[in-house]
């Protein structure tokens, strides 16, 4: 590495062209343009991997966004920094992966026991990853998966293993047989039984004849990759499917001509009074916390020495912790690269005026408006979170709406969404749903569905309304969560409109939540002339009380 200049060991971040498969340098304004060294690292990175496993080639580190995705194949991988990140089991496991293959000497041969010592394999083989989250828990769920899978598994051929298909004689004579034949040698499987065994030439004793296959089967149990497979966990994936009898049915027409109109609304409030309120909130309650930097390390036991031992996550062990205060972004800005429009930042979260916004932070105390320094991300958010609050509450008492002549058409049923679930984790089989699955969000969305099904006798029809149906607010576009239709005569209100919560109470809700609430029953009344009833709930019970009375 001493010999290498610093600016020829690494090759440059890319990204890939659908079109033409090549490199493209997303730093470039135009992306058709291309230079000499892109499409040489490009090349270098996913093409030419035995030139990149010679040591006369300098480059040792690279930095890409889908080699490690992308079925890209080195096994001479062993560091691993991951500068994105991701809270998805599945992508950690294929870069993960990518350093988990044997390493390779320049003349191709994998550094394994056959050249190495035992120790000497487990000094070379070493993957690190640096990553900017915990892979503690990660690196615990794998362990008791591969606990789960091999724990339990013989590590050679015995006689033994053929006694519950052959019984003990036969299955010692099963046993010696495969040693003469030369298929075990010291308690392993030989090329010459893989052979055999794909040519359909394996020879078994008298006491196993004509059942060559029970053999072969007992041995695949336990070599056999293919044969012990993981729990596929997508088994239990549903796609949902659109039921067109019920979206044409009168039910659901009914309920969806009365529900599917926009509307506009106009708000009237006083500026400087909601910047008073604005001032006075964020001076009682902006607290921002300071940035650290904690770093954490750990590594694989060189010796695991039981199944236990890889269950409790013990093989992976946490070494040290440090933790470090971040300079305050003040300090740090006249030679940092990242600028922050604190006044457009707060505009573009609360749709206020550069004036108004302009108007509070002037007004705030210093001590309050200096922690901008300490974490601009944060200030940022908490702030304008303060603010949507005070003008929520200005919306309740100023708000109305009108209809407007368009509406939403039923498109919005059959266009691209949360299509697909897993049955048990955020899916669930519907009789009376528009669709065949309802996808939940939480448990009590799981809960409020399933009482809808369970009341047949009271729910005509339902739907978890799609994302495309919403109601325009000056907080944000709204989703309300269900559309129900009672059976005529059951119930006074027919036609309900419903937001699932798990806490009822009104005052525990969040303004910002609160006067979405509230401007959807404002949207509601305007557009059905009472016919719909909308509503928070947090149980069926609940429901049925409103529709009833």
């Amino acid at each position: 590495m001493t010999g290498i200049e610093a600016e020829r060991t690494h090759a440059g971040y890319f990204s890939i062209d659908k079109k033409s498969g090549r490199m493209v340098d997303s730093k470039l304004g135009d992306k058709k343009e291309r230079t000499s060294d892109d499409a040489d690292a490009y090349d270098l990175i996913m093409k030419d991997k035995e030139r990149l496993l010679d040591r006369r080639e300098p480059v040792r580190f690279i930095f890409s966004h889908s080699a490690l995705r992308e079925g890209w194949d080195n096994p001479n991988v062993f560091q691993i920094c991951t500068l994105k990140q991701s809270g998805s089991d599945v992508r950690k496991r294929q870069e993960v992966g990518r350093g988990l293959r044997l390493a390779v000497n320049q003349g191709g041969e994998r550094m394994d026991e056959t050249l190495l010592s035992r120790e000497e394999v487990h000094n070379i083989n070493v993957l690190t990853v640096i990553a900017n989250e915990s892979y503690d828990s990660f690196a615990k769920g794998l362990q008791s998966e591969i606990a789960e899978a091999v724990g339990d598994r013989p590590c050679k051929v015995e006689a033994k293993l053929f006694n519950d298909k052959f019984g003990e004689a036969a299955a010692l004579a099963v046993y010696e047989s495969l040693i003469e034949n030369g298929y075990v040698k010291r308690g392993e499987l030989t090329e010459k039984y893989y052979e055999d065994k794909k040519n359909g030439t394996l020879e078994v004793p008298e006491e196993a004849e004509g059942r060559a296959a029970d053999v072969i089967a007992v041995l695949d149990s336990v070599y056999d990759p293919n044969a012990n497979k993981p729990e596929n966990a997508r088994k239990n994936t549903v796609e949902v499917t659109l039921d067109k009898s019920k979206l044409n049915s009168k039910a659901f027409q009914e309920l969806w001509s009365r529900i599917n109109h926009k509307s506009y609304y106009v708000v009237g409030f006083d500026e400087d009074e909601l910047v008073e309120k604005a001032v006075k909130e964020l001076n009682a309650r902006l607290r921002v916390s300071k940035i650290y930097f904690k770093v954490e390390t750990g590594e694989q036991a060189k010796n695991i020495d039981s199944k236990e031992q890889l269950e409790s996550g013990e093989a992976f062990v946490r070494k040290d912790m440090v933790r470090e205060e971040a300079a305050p972004f003040m300090t740090m800005r006249a030679s940092s690269s990242v600028h922050y429009d604190l006044v457009g930042k707060i505009v573009a979260e609360t749709g206020l005026t550069r004036k108004a916004v302009t108007k509070i932070l002037v007004g705030l105390e210093k001590v309050i408006f200096d922690q901008f320094g300490d974490n601009p991300e944060e200030y940022i958010i908490h702030a304008a979170n303060i603010i949507n609050e005070q003008k929520a509450t200005a919306i309740i008492e100023h708000i109305t709406y009108d209809k407007l002549t368009s509406a939403f058409g039923t498109e919005i049923f059959t266009e691209p969404d949360l299509k697909k679930g897993s049955l048990g984790v955020n899916a669930m089989e519907a009789k009376r749903h528009l669709y065949d699955y309802v996808i939940y969000d939480s448990t009590n969305e799981r809960d409020f569905a399933s009482e809808l099904e369970s009341h047949s006798g009271e729910v005509e029809v339902y739907v978890k309304l799609p994302r495309g149906f919403y109601i325009s607010t000056p907080v944000g576009k709204y989703n309300p969560d269900w559309a129900i239709a009672f059976y005529e005569g059951k119930v006074k209100h027919i036609y309900f409109v419903a937001e699932t919560k798990g806490d009822m109470s009104s005052m525990e809700l969040r303004k910002i939540e609160a006067a979405k609430a509230h401007c959807a029953r404002e949207h509601f009344r305007a557009i059905s002339s009472d016919s719909v009833v909308y509503d928070v709930v947090d149980s069926y019970d609940r429901l049925w009380e409103l529709v009833s009375n």
